[in-house]
């Protein structure tokens, strides 16, 4: 299935095959694709790239199609990695995190820093938290797969 190329975010670079390795749900989703392209957000004379998981409902594409600016896409990424680093010791705790300083890092980024943190919040947090770790620690393989490809992407680019 093609992704649409005639709506307002502007397909570049395309998977159209996404629904055969979206992880867990490899060959029963309804995420169709992915896209980098031109943002749906564009006003004339700007233009910004962004990242589109198409989805589809066996009948039309469906409206909760998702688009993020290329910079929050990486973002999560370093979210994702960051979490897999602290989950790596978590098993020092009790409840999988220090209670008295539920801070995890300030990735530094554009002269601030993005703050990774447990929420603590989550008034369900210690039984959540377990939940999020096993969760993780099942679908290791996977995410590892990716952090390894992206890795090797990463140093052929330099970084």
């Amino acid at each position: 299935m093609k992704i649409p190329t005639t709506l307002k975010h502007k397909p570049v670079i395309v998977s159209d095959n996404y629904e055969k390795v979206d992880g867990r749900n490899a060959n029963h989703t309804d995420a169709k694709g992915l896209s980098l392209g031109l943002a749906q957000w564009n006003d004339r004379g700007k233009v910004d790239i962004s990242a589109k998981v198409w989805r589809h409902t066996g009948e039309k594409w469906s409206r909760q199609s998702e688009e993020l600016p290329l910079h929050r896409v990486l973002d999560l990424a370093i979210l994702v990695c960051r979490a897999k680093l602290h989950f790596r010791e978590a098993y020092r705790y009790e409840n999988l995190y220090d209670e008295e300083k539920p801070m995890i890092d300030r990735v530094g980024l554009q002269g601030d820093a993005m703050t990774v943190a447990v929420c603590t919040d989550n008034e369900n947090i210690n039984e959540d938290i377990r939940l999020f770790n096993q969760a993780l620690s099942n679908d290791d393989e996977m995410i590892s797969e990716r952090l390894r490809v992206l890795s090797r992407i990463l140093k052929e680019m330099g970084y």
